[in-house]
């Protein structure tokens, strides 16, 4: 049974929840066209370092809450529990730029999505010629032992907000200021607690606690912690809590001695009332307090909400360049057809990706998938698409980028967009295996997955092995494709016994992951999808 919750729709709660914000708060101003909440007084910024962090919405106050002076200067968020589009992060940063700032500084939480599609936006920013520094924050203190994934970004990016911030207000540079927080980073340490369950819009919770359990460590979308242990007082609870971040065999320990100097955060997941936040806070807490007008930072000036700009318009991005291949109306036609069919297929999983995705997490790999099909759906609906296949894949790449969001869609976006550099000088069967290798090496470069860490790179890379046939002269295009499909399926099923070492589901025990990865089993849907379209036209 999904949860009760006060929304107007689930599609579109991230934007109205933002747009709530910015109405009751005249210092902030939406970007026209993206999910980008910003200082509404840029210009004042002219000569300084700008601060741009987001992530997924469902954290609130963050991450616009923590826009104001002394913290972040604008936010770019993604759909509940998904990480934003590239286009939006990169229109944020050209909105900083064009206000006269001299740098960006990205503050990203570590997470697949997060680092892939703020680091895709920086890359591009940069090739513009705009300063951009990115730092990965990583501050989980819940896992003794080393995680390919890195230590996840919690809370205690906030902090990094607020050290930024201030040095930002101060006139430090962007390279200065990236090396202090990254020090600052170094020092801090969180972990969770959850006495229940969350449950994203539209969806069930993502895991069962029993009435006399509590889950310790757990991650900010709902991810399993290190342990279960048995309800207790606040104070035992809490007094647990620190023991586990301060013990030196702790990998991810927080390196404090006695006698130290520290800021203490007391952060709520979403469903702790503020009487039981008290409790816990129970101790006089020691805090960096240089000025800040973040809205969610205590002590914030109250100014009047009415006769104010709530919005800016976005920077026009650099021109396209034109399509120089001759449009096919026969080519455009077919594509449109498997786009149909893999669209189709995409929505029909819908519900059963996002019941296997609730075991690793936050359980939205079929919405996310379904948001994608529906984009593409909407783009056909448009036009035709580009008859020549790389211009295909890098418009579907574009599209992804901004519309799909998560990990999913920035692995996607860069997978078709190397995809499609092959097909630029031959398009036959040989020049689409060497795509295939092109999106695969790109995946595994920037994603640092690789085949067999239980992800949909495992489905991705059975396509690829078996498309090398195609290579050979006088290989057919529906024997090998059919063959690929299967090994693809067989991937995906393989996938259930297999130790997650890469993404969400890798700080989940093996023990608890009996079902197959969602990623894996939406990538093989796909390659079975434009294989069934192949057939359906007769080729």
């Amino acid at each position: 049974m999904t949860s009760k919750k006060l929304v107007n729709s689930v599609v579109g709660c991230a934007d109205d929840a933002l747009a709530g914000l910015v109405a009751c708060n005249p210092g902030l101003q939406l970007l026209q066209g993206h999910r980008v909440a910003l200082r509404s007084d840029l210009d004042s910024l002219k000569g300084r370092v700008a601060l741009l962090s987001g992530g997924g919405s469902g954290h609130e106050p963050a991450h616009a809450g923590f826009i104001g002076k002394g913290m972040l200067t604008g936010v770019i968020a993604g759909a509940v529990f998904t990480s934003p589009a590239v286009g939006s992060i990169l229109a944020a940063i050209r909105a900083v730029a064009q206000a006269g700032t001299v740098g960006t500084l990205l503050i990203v939480k570590n997470y697949t999505g997060d680092r892939l599609n703020f680091g895709l936006a920086c890359e591009q920013a940069r090739a513009e010629g705009i300063p951009v520094e990115m730092v990965v924050i990583g501050d989980d203190s819940a896992f003794t032992a080393l995680k390919k994934a890195g230590r996840r970004g919690l809370c205690g990016t906030v902090l990094i907000h607020k050290v930024a911030g201030a040095l930002a207000e101060e006139g430090v540079g962007l390279e200065e200021i990236a090396e202090r927080v990254s020090e600052v980073a170094k020092a801090m340490g969180t972990l969770g607690v959850s006495l229940s369950s969350c449950s994203v819009p539209g969806s069930r919770p993502t895991f069962e606690l029993a009435a006399s359990e509590v889950e310790l460590g757990l991650g900010i979308h709902g991810e399993a912690g290190v342990r279960r242990v048995q309800m207790a007082t606040a104070d035992e609870i809490v007094t647990l809590m620190l023991d586990h971040m301060t013990d030196t065999s702790n990998v991810s320990h927080v390196p404090v001695q006695p006698g130290s100097s520290v800021v203490l955060m007391v952060n709520n997941l979403g469903g702790l009332s503020f009487l039981e936040l008290g409790i816990v806070a129970d101790a006089a807490v020691r805090c960096l307090d240089a000025e800040t007008t973040a809205v969610a930072w205590p002590h914030m000036a109250k100014v009047s909400v009415t006769g104010w700009t709530r919005s800016r318009a976005a920077p026009a991005a650099p021109p396209e360049a034109p399509d120089a291949a001759a449009t096919g109306d026969v080519a455009s036609k077919q594509a449109a057809h498997v786009l149909e069919w893999v669209c189709s297929a995409l929505l029909d999983l819908e519900e059963h990706l996002n019941a296997l995705d609730r075991a690793a997490g936050d359980g939205d790999c079929g919405t996310t998938h379904s948001r994608a099909a529906r984009a593409i759906q909407e783009w056909l609906e448009q036009g035709p698409p580009p008859a020549s296949p790389a211009r295909l894949l890098s418009s579907l790449s574009m599209l992804l980028l901004e519309k799909m969001g998560g990990s999913s869609g920035a692995l996607y976006g860069l997978f078709l967009t190397a995809a499609a550099q092959p097909l630029k000088a031959n398009t036959n069967l040989a020049a689409w295996s060497a795509a295939m290798d092109a999106g695969l090496d790109a995946m595994q470069r920037y994603g640092k997955a690789a085949p067999g860490d239980r992800t949909m790179l495992d489905s991705l890379w059975a396509v690829g092995q078996e498309l090398q046939a195609w290579k050979h002269p006088g290989a057919k295009l529906l024997p090998v494709l059919t063959k690929a499909v299967q090994s693809a399926t067989a991937a995906a099923e393989a996938t259930k016994t297999m130790e997650a070492a890469a993404g969400r589901a890798s700080y989940i025990s093996s023990a608890r992951l009996d079902q197959p990865d969602p990623g894996a089993v939406a990538a093989a849907a796909i390659f079975r999808a434009i294989l069934e379209a192949l057939k359906a036209q007769g080729m």
